[in-house]
């Protein structure tokens, strides 16, 4: 992930971009929807966007012109929706290519349809269908952590496919290769990740209660058994 500037051939990333930038503008409309509608949000919003901020700033070198590190999205996603994570991820990516050379412009719209968009949406299934299957809270949180942040790598490790295939083996061959060497840091990334982001999810069930029922991540009866769990 963070494809770095200028390693995507041009036509690349001004389709990558192109593909991208749908998402972001929908992603704009449902932010300032939120924040109208319950400006108490914004406080969350930015808890999730710093999240966001600095797990995939902790980078780990991997694949020539990219390196391994979490997501963070999966946190957002699960509060706000898919949509609000692809502005976040996206103000996310800017930034760190601006302050820390860390991807790139020239790269910000694959670096964004990888982990903004893509990350997000897949890490939400995931956690909806885990929690419509009747599992645990923080059961389809970790899972919907962890795929956020695999499936972003998936997603990168198809670009860089694209861009780059194989002599011998074409796109699938390059695929494969740039999919397992990605895969030595990134499962246990993604695991670290998904168990992280189900502390901070116990932490705000505690801080934030008010805040996760109405986003609908808690729900009444959960509450209440938390609150009789922690009287006995």
């Amino acid at each position: 992930m963070h494809i770095a500037e200028g390693f995507l051939p041009q036509g690349h990333a001004v389709a990558w971009t192109a593909a991208a930038a749908p998402f972001v503008v929908h992603g704009v409309r449902a932010l300032t929807r939120e924040v109208k509608a319950h400006p108490e949000s914004t406080l969350l919003l930015g808890a999730s966007g710093a999240f966001t901020f600095v797990l995939s700033a902790l980078k780990i070198p991997s694949v020539t012109g990219s390196c391994s590190h979490p997501t963070g999205t999966g946190l957002g996603a699960i509060l706000f929706r898919p949509p609000v994570m692809a502005v976040l991820g996206t103000i996310t990516l800017l930034f760190q290519a601006l302050l820390l050379a860390h991807g790139g412009l020239t790269t910000l719209g694959a670096n964004a349809f990888s982990m903004a968009i893509v990350g997000p949406w897949a890490g939400y299934g995931m956690y909806r269908l885990l929690r419509r299957s009747g599992a645990p809270l923080m059961v389809a949180v970790f899972f919907g952590a962890f795929v956020a942040d695999l499936s972003t790598y998936c997603v990168t490790s198809m670009q860089l496919a694209l861009a780059f295939p194989d002599p011998a083996g074409g796109v699938a061959g390059a695929l494969g290769k740039f999919g397992s060497i990605f895969a030595l840091t990134q499962i246990p990334l993604a695991v670290s990740e998904g168990l992280l982001t189900v502390l901070v999810v116990r932490l705000l069930s505690q801080s934030s209660k008010g805040e996760l029922l109405r986003l609908g991540v808690l729900t009444p009866g959960a509450r209440r058994t938390a609150e009789e769990a922690a009287a006995r």
